[in-house]
This record gives C-alpha cells, structure tokens and sequence, in this order.
C-alpha cells in the first residue's frame, strides 16, 4: 500500500473500515483518484485548529472547570467524531445524496423546529439539541441540508430557473421557512450565511439578473430590519462602527481583539504567548480565535492560514466547474455551495475579529472550537474529495473505452 493511502486508512483504521471503493482501483498512469492536496490542505486546518484551540483555551478552561485540559480532551472527542465522519461521507456515493436530499431538509427543518422547545441554552441563546453527552448545534446542519437541497433543486428545475420567476422563488420561499425557525434560536449569522450561498448558487444557475437583483434588495432591507428590530443586534453594529466609544461595554470584545492584532505586528509573540486569551479576550477559542492566531503568529501566519482556507474555498469553485463540463450538475453546483459557504463564513468571521463587520457569531471553518461546526464542514469536505473521485474516475473510464 502507497503511503498516501496509509495516511488515508488513518481515517477508518481505529474503526474497522478499510478504504472502500474510493480507493481501491488502481489508478492509471499520472492520474490520482482522488485530490490528495486538498485531502492535505483540510487535515492541516483541523490539526492546526486543534493546536490553536489548545493555546487560546486553556486559561478560560482553568477558571470555569479547574481543569486547563477541559475544552482541549472535549476537541480530541470532535476530532474523533470527524474521522468516523470522514469514513462514513466517503463511501456514500453522490446519487444517494441527490436522493436523500429532500429529506434531509425535512428531517432539519424538524430539528429547527425542536430546538426552542426542547433546546439547551447557552449564554442566552438556544440553539442546541442534546442528544446524551453530545450537543448539535442544528443551524450547522441546516448550512450543511440546505446546500445539498439547493444542488439537487437547480438540477430538477434549472431551465425553470432560468426562464421565469416561479422557478427562481421556489428555494426562496424553502430559504424563508429556515430563517425564520434560525432567527427564533436566534442566530441572524446562520441566516446570512444561508442567503449569501442560496443567492450565489441562483447566480451561478443562470437566474434572470431582474429576479436576482430583486432578492438582494429584498435581503438587505431585511437584513436591516433585523438589525432595527432587536437592540442587542443594534449595539453590535454601533460598537463595530466605533468600539472605542465604549471599550468597557459594547466595544469590549472588539477592542480586546484589535490590541491582539497590534500585539502580533510582523512574526507575532510565539505560540502560546498570547496575553489578550488569558481572559481579557471572551471566546478567544471559539469565535475570536483568529485574533488569538494574530496575536501569536503574527501577520505572516494570518497570511498562511488565510492562503489555506482560500485555497480549500478556490479548490471547490474548480471542482464545481469541472463537474459542470462534464454533466455532473448536481456534484458541480454542490461543490460550488460548499466553496461559497466555507469563503464567505470565513470572511464574517475574519471581519468581525479585525472590525470590517459586525459580530455574527461564526466560527472560523476547520480551526475554532466546537463540535457541530468541525463535524459538518469535515463532513462538506470530504463530499467535495467523493465528487473529485467520482469525477476522475469517470475521465479513466472514458479513456478506457476509447481505447477499446
């Protein structure tokens, strides 16, 4: 066996799984099965993610628990959950999730509706379903369904899309009945993140620009009705505009986060150095942990982890096109919803670290601490390593049928 596959096997070894199908042909000359760098570029984020959440939670974890390892042995347990995770996604083959598409809304839409009934409530907000000792944070499952219904829609429905606005509506209206069971947790960040992937894939469809530019107007008022309508989303907003107004209240989070910025300057303070976790910083492991990463890293380590996020969030967007070449419309407007997701979330949460926008929320996909998240966006990656398989095995097909 290549050591690329013993590195894979990592993934179900401990579990009794051997590389299925996926793996098993052996591949034509200069031709992989499947992209052994993205495969690299997701298992560096989520070792790295777990290296940071380790350095930025002790303190707080220390204070709560008594225990400094707390949140370090419960991220272990994610971890181990995203490698049954991985072997599972990856033997699944594409056409099954076309199929099981339209119930995996319906089973999340229930969920959603289950959790301002039976939730669990964390720092004011119930947005958790317990199940034992395992707590789902559903609205990361609701990214996840609501991206694999969008691709199986546009495939059934596309030239309806593209010719009139009942066509165009119709995952609006599905968009609708989600944000409003999100926004009852609440959680506006889900929402928008929800919308700007719904939006992106209508555009990439081929939607008529008059239905398009219609939604965005409409999603913006709405936006800023939200934001009217509650006070604490208000005060988000204003301490964003001008944390300094108030460093002690509103702004406090978003001052703590820029004097970890300005600590890291050039090469940063070291791992493990920063001063802004040690409980100055709050969710310096979840939702600020990229500010953790500026002050310890410094600038040139945002860079890399940046190039390596864009370069999962670009690699996807490839994916996305190549299917499309070839016919693959659902795998290739799924790929594109998983690309759109991972950029755009990680552009909200960049953002609002640095002061660009206002606090949503929204963890920093692969590295912040929290299991739900980790699980889903390791279950969207390895959907995107199925899709590239399934798509170059399809290329060695053709060539050996030509060659008969």
């Amino acid at each position: 066996m290549r050591s690329d596959e013993r590195q894979l096997n990592l993934f179900g070894g401990a579990i009794g799984w051997s590389l299925p199908d996926l793996f098993s042909q052996r591949e034509a000359p200069g031709m992989q099965l499947y992209d052994r760098t993205l495969l690299f570029a997701v298992i560096s984020l989520i070792s790295f993610g777990f290296i940071m959440v380790m350095s930025a939670s002790m303190s707080e974890a220390n204070t709560l628990t008594g225990n400094p390892f707390h949140f370090v042995v419960r991220h272990i347990a994610y971890v181990v959950g995203c490698v049954i995770i991985a072997a599972v996604v990856l033997q699944v083959e594409m056409y099954r999730w076309q199929q099981l598409s339209p119930i995996l809304l319906l089973v999340v839409g229930i969920m959603l509706i289950l959790v301002p009934i039976i939730g669990t409530t964390v720092n004011g907000a119930t947005r958790w379903l317990s199940v034992g000792p395992i707590r789902i944070q559903v609205a990361e499952l609701a990214k996840f369904a609501f991206a694999i219904y969008m691709a199986g829609y546009l495939v059934r429905r596309h030239q309806e899309v593209r010719e009139n606005a009942k066509g165009f509506y119709k995952p609006i209206a599905v968009f609708a009945v989600y944000a409003v069971l999100i926004l009852l947790q609440p959680d506006l960040g889900t929402v928008v993140v929800l919308f700007v992937g719904t939006v992106g894939l209508l555009f990439l469809a081929g939607a008529r620009l008059l239905d398009f530019f219609a939604l965005i107007l409409t999603g913006a008022a709405a936006f800023v009705g939200l934001v009217l309508v509650e006070p604490y989303r208000m005060r988000r907003v204003t301490s964003f505009l001008d944390p300094w107004q108030d460093p002690f209240g509103s702004g406090y989070q978003l001052t703590q986060s820029l004097m970890a910025y300005g600590r890291g300057d050039w090469l940063g303070q070291g791992l493990g150095n920063s001063i802004q976790k040690l409980e100055y910083l709050p969710e310096a492991h979840t939702d600020f942990i990229f500010a953790v990463i500026g002050e310890e890293l410094g600038f040139v380590g945002i860079i890399v982890v940046l190039s390596v996020l864009l370069f999962v969030a670009l690699r996807a967007i490839k994916l996305g096109n190549l299917c499309l070449l070839r016919d693959s419309a659902f795998e290739g407007y799924l790929a594109y919803s998983i690309g759109i997701w991972i950029c755009f979330q990680t552009v909200v949460n960049v953002g609002a670290s640095i002061g660009m926008l206002p606090t949503k929320g929204l963890t920093l996909p692969f590295i912040s601490y929290g299991g739900s998240s980790l699980w889903v966006m390791t279950a969207a990656a390895m959907i995107l390593i199925r899709i590239d398989h399934e798509r170059r095995l399809g290329l060695i097909q053709a060539v050996q049928g030509k060659g008969k």
